[in-house]
């Protein structure tokens, strides 16, 4: 039987550098993905002058058989990236200000995240290795669809009966009966 995931530890790397903006002190940015990275909290990679650059966390990036579509549809974009999702963190502290939550390779995923406007989500350029990677998974386990167009049933339910209620609803009485016009008790 074949396996229905793939697993990798993803690194995820942040970048922080000051703000133009006066409101915020500090511009925090997720810039890179480690394949293969051990776990870290905040650890500091590169520092150059005020801008600083964390392994802020690894999680696992998982790959489900199920998803191809997806990945080939972030295969094919312009820059296949990878979609990281962070939460701010409450009360913290100003050296880890947020919690990786996800990272996916699924562009639908990825919306799915985006749309719900709770979580912060950047894309991130993949490296080639991780193309590769998720290359050869789809081609392995892809599966196209067949599309099976769906039928109508003949029964026309564009017409209308006063009184009568829903047709395609069986009922043993009418719900709601229309007066009869024209009679006078």
């Amino acid at each position: 039987m074949r396996q229905a995931s793939v697993t990798l530890p993803l690194g995820i790397v942040i970048r922080r550098t000051p703000s133009v903006s006066r409101w915020v002190d500090w511009c925090w940015q997720a810039v890179g993905v480690l394949p293969g990275a051990a776990q870290a909290d905040w650890q500091v990679l590169r520092s150059e002058g005020d801008a600083i650059e964390y392994h802020a966390a690894t999680v696992p990036l998982n790959l489900w058989r199920t998803d191809t579509e997806a990945y080939l549809n972030g295969l094919s974009a312009r820059i296949p990236s990878v979609g990281v999702i962070l939460r701010e963190r409450i009360g913290s502290d100003e050296t880890a200000p947020y919690e990786v939550l996800l990272a996916t390779a699924s562009p639908y995923e990825f919306q799915d995240y985006a749309d719900s406007g709770e979580e912060i989500v950047e894309l991130v350029p993949m490296p080639e290795g991780l193309v590769a990677l998720i290359r050869d998974f789809v081609e392995e386990y892809h599966e196209d669809e067949v599309f099976v167009k769906r039928r109508r049933d003949k029964k026309r339910i564009d017409l209308v009966e006063e009184g009568r209620g829903d047709p395609r609803i069986s009922q043993l009485t009418d719900v709601y009966r229309a007066p009869r016009r024209g009679r006078l008790n």
